[in-house]
């Protein structure tokens, strides 16, 4: 069987997951004394893909055969795709003192003493899943 990866949008199947709306995640932050933003745009280029599913998106070049390792973020659900691993990664915070959109996302206190213990908590949370996730697809 021959699967053309010429386009990997034609190949690949859409990742249902919901994106959130903006409107609703500013709206949840009006009573926050203290946020900080965190950009984790590199995090959104470094998602590896299953070992298994790696050579299924190899291709031929005149100098050698190369396939993917990390998502190819092209993709027309790269964005939903990284979103649902974020939301995975911290779902014991998301609504309580995180908001995250996509490849950002805010830490907020609802009281500004609190908001070290909320950074290090994400923090720690993220360090905790570095590449241990699984979407369960």
């Amino acid at each position: 069987m021959c699967v053309d990866f010429t386009d990997p949008n034609k190949a690949c199947p859409k990742d249902d997951f919901p994106l959130p709306r903006i409107d609703q995640l500013v709206d949840s932050t009006v009573d926050c004394e203290l946020m900080s933003f965190l950009d984790i745009y590199s995090g959104y280029h470094q998602v590896f893909m299953a070992e298994e599913d790696q050579e299924k998106t190899s291709f031929i070049t005149p100098f050698g055969t190369y396939c993917y390792i990390c998502m190819p973020f092209g993709l027309k659900n790269a964005g939903a795709t990284f979103a649902h691993l974020v939301y995975k990664m911290l779902e014991a915070q998301i609504g309580r003192n995180i908001e995250a959109y996509v490849d950002g996302m805010v830490v907020k206190s609802r009281k500004a003493i609190d908001h070290v213990a909320d950074l290090q908590e994400t923090f720690n949370n993220l360090r905790k899943c570095n590449g241990l996730i699984d979407l369960d697809y």
